[in-house]
């Protein structure tokens, strides 16, 4: 129990949970079933590409390119339904680019040594260029009626079944991390990625293997996305790339690896959602939703920074206390 409260987790969703209540207190319309599973439904999207940026920072690295990815993936995915392709044969397309794209990553992180931030970054500039050239900057429109009922399939009530699919989605990566020996690496690695090597845990194999899965989310994220919206432009999944990032540091991540779990990262998906509906209840224009996702990543990231810091500096405290006992009690031996 008391493991449980000291966790990030229960503290992300305390933080939802007062989200909501305080919403509800300025406008008491907001605060009725219909809106609060809403708010769930429309997370789907973020969840999962939350979780896969999940394992880029669990290895203590970032990826910038989640964004282009999903709307590349998007784009391809939309198209080849379109033209009548059969669904099996689009979807496993779609994953396998954003597998190759997470692959083309973790080469150049893990093998090459890029910093993070640069190489997506630049990943981020090749994939959009390459939507432009793929769609000749024209929307992908006409998708099949059934494809895009997928996701407003409802299966309680209104809460629909691609929440619930990625809620269980979720549980299961959780326990896969969490319990298994290959899941404990990712975290091990971005804990002290140099220690991790020392012990045998294959760090550049591991780092890899994130990007690819975050690659593969991402990829998944594109495929939902479009049978969202119904549509895909070539500007789609911009800014994805932040809000994954501010959902994984919502939910308890630390940006400098090792910490965290990927329930963390879904409850702070939910949040980042739920900002552009909770914006319209306080009778404030949705353009304030980018305003409101940067102030909550700047506080979070400064807080996670000052914490750090703080068990940095307790740490080497009591090592030091440490070494200071161990020299008097063996200097007392001495003196005997």
């Amino acid at each position: 129990m008391k493991k449980i409260l000291k966790s990030r987790e229960l503290s992300s969703f305390l933080f939802l949970v007062i989200l909501f209540l305080g919403v509800g207190i300025i406008n008491p319309n907001f605060l009725t079933a219909g809106n609060i599973v809403a708010c769930f439904n429309d997370s789907v999207v973020y969840i999962i590409i939350s979780v896969g940026m999940a394992f880029a920072i669990f290895i203590g690295e970032i990826d910038v390119s989640v964004g282009a990815n999903l709307g590349f993936t998007a784009t391809v995915v939309a198209s080849m339904l379109r033209d009548g392709q059969n669904w099996a044969v689009a979807f496993v397309t779609g994953i396998v680019i954003g597998a190759l794209i997470g692959l083309f990553n973790g080469w150049g992180v893990a093998v090459m040594g890029v910093p993070s931030l640069i190489f997506t970054l630049g990943t981020n500039g090749v994939i959009r260029g390459l939507m432009y050239v793929y769609t000749g900057g024209a929307w992908v429109e006409n998708l099949p009626a059934k494809f895009k009922q997928l996701y407003t399939i409802p299966l309680i009530g209104t809460l629909s079944i691609s929440f619930t699919i990625t809620a269980v989605l979720v549980v299961i990566v959780h326990f896969l991390l969490k319990r298994t020996k290959r899941g404990r690496y990712f975290i091990a690695v971005g804990d002290n990625a140099a220690g991790a090597t020392l012990v045998g845990i294959p760090t550049t194999k591991t780092k890899v293997s994130a990007y690819v899965i975050c690659g593969i989310f991402a990829a998944i994220s594109g495929i939902v996305f479009s049978s969202r919206i119904g549509f895909v432009t070539a500007t789609s999944g911009s800014g994805y790339e932040m809000k994954a990032v501010a959902a994984c540091v919502l939910g308890g991540i630390s940006l400098s690896g090792g910490v965290g779990s990927v329930i963390g990262a879904a409850i702070g998906a939910v949040i980042m959602a739920s900002i552009s509906r909770l914006l319209v209840f306080m009778e404030l224009g949705s353009t304030y939703d980018n305003t409101i996702t940067g102030i909550l990543l700047i506080t979070i990231v400064v807080v996670d920074s000052l914490l750090q810091r703080r068990k940095a500096e307790k740490n080497r405290r009591e090592r030091l206390a440490a070494r200071t006992a161990s020299a008097v009690t063996s200097g007392k031996g001495g003196n005997e």
